[in-house]
């Protein structure tokens, strides 16, 4: 009986196991992975400071720039005509500043509108704030109409305001002759004139302060309330003795930012005086800081001078970035 034998087909010269690639494209596949891995690390360790590089350049061409040129500038006599032209004369126009009685009366005013404006300000913005914590209807109507006075233009807002305070024919004057009282001359007299161009800073900045409140009132937990109405407490005691508490933080960033605007203060003033000048009135009852550095470097052109005004506004910020810096740590504290 004849025995069959299989036997397999001899293997191919010069050929591969099946399935299995070539050691030249296995070493380039190998490659391609190693410099794709370095490639995405790359991507990861520099793409964050590719996104955040154009605030660093247009910080750097229009914070830092004018910053450093102002600094250098205060301590030269130098003239806007001529602004390459410029003469050491140190602190100079740092002491001729503090002996200037206009530099004086503008920081006072700075002070007084300041304090007449943050004040009401802020306590207005905390009631309606208060008020919309709670379900309304139409709520988020209300919520938007808060911001539409911060979105109006400032141009816009002081003109309305001058017309409103017009001695002879303002509404607000038209209001106190109804009720017997005699007409205010609101543009040239020192307080009303201030307390006029508070008014439109409080009626410009009092709703966006209410939707910083509001938003941190939220952030409250609803289990603060209900405890203490179970206690007994009313909502004005919740309010006193949970809101508030709660509110420490928002209320010392609100006050540190509005006193920051109001130590900036130069469009109200300047479209509120009658004869749209930088002088603050006729005798500068209501010129402010911002007001006297417009005034000395771009009506009188006194470049250096005006460097020094605004050097000595932003240590004066910085003043009261410290003073913030400190009360928020002692709070922190007693917390």
């Amino acid at each position: 009986m004849a025995t069959r034998h299989d036997t397999t087909a001899p293997p191919v010269k010069g050929g591969a196991a099946p399935g299995r690639p070539p050691e030249d494209a296995a070493e380039k596949e190998r490659r391609r992975r190693d410099r794709l891995s370095r490639r995405w690390q790359r991507d990861i360790r520099w793409s964050p400071y590719a996104f955040v590089s154009p605030f660093f350049l247009l910080f750097v061409a229009f914070g830092l720039f004018p910053l450093i040129y102002t600094g250098w500038a205060s301590l030269h006599q130098v003239e806007l005509t001529a602004p390459t032209d410029m003469n050491w004369v140190g602190l100079r126009n740092y002491t001729r500043i503090f002996d200037d009685d206009f530099f004086w009366n503008a920081a006072k005013n700075t002070l007084t509108i300041g304090i007449i404006s943050t004040v009401p300000q802020l306590l207005m913005a905390m009631g309606i704030a208060h008020i919309l914590n709670y379900k309304l209807r139409a709520s988020t109507f209300f919520r938007v109409a808060m911001l539409a006075p911060y979105a109006t233009s400032i141009a816009a807002a002081s003109l309305v305001f001058v017309l409103l305070f017009g001695r002879d024919y303002g509404m607000i004057n038209w209001g106190l002759d109804a009720v017997g009282i005699n007409p205010v001359d609101w543009q040239n007299d020192k307080w009303p004139s201030q307390f006029a161009v508070s008014t439109i800073i409080i009626w410009r900045w009092t709703g966006y302060n209410a939707l910083i409140y509001l938003a941190a009132m939220q952030a409250i937990p609803q289990d603060l309330y209900e405890s203490a109405a179970l206690d007994g407490a009313n909502r004005w005691q919740q309010f006193i003795h949970v809101t508030l508490p709660a509110l420490r933080p928002t209320i010392l960033f609100t006050v540190v930012v509005s006193t920051i605007g109001a130590s900036q203060v130069f469009g109200e003033p300047l479209l509120f005086d009658a004869n749209k000048g930088t002088s603050g009135g006729a005798e500068h009852q209501f010129q402010t800081l911002g007001l006297y550095l417009y005034e000395q470097g771009w009506v009188a052109q006194h470049l250096g001078r005006a460097s020094a005004i605004a050097w000595t506004m932003f240590l004066i910020l910085i003043v009261i970035g410290i003073v913030n810096y400190v009360i928020s740590r002692r709070l922190r504290a007693s917390s």
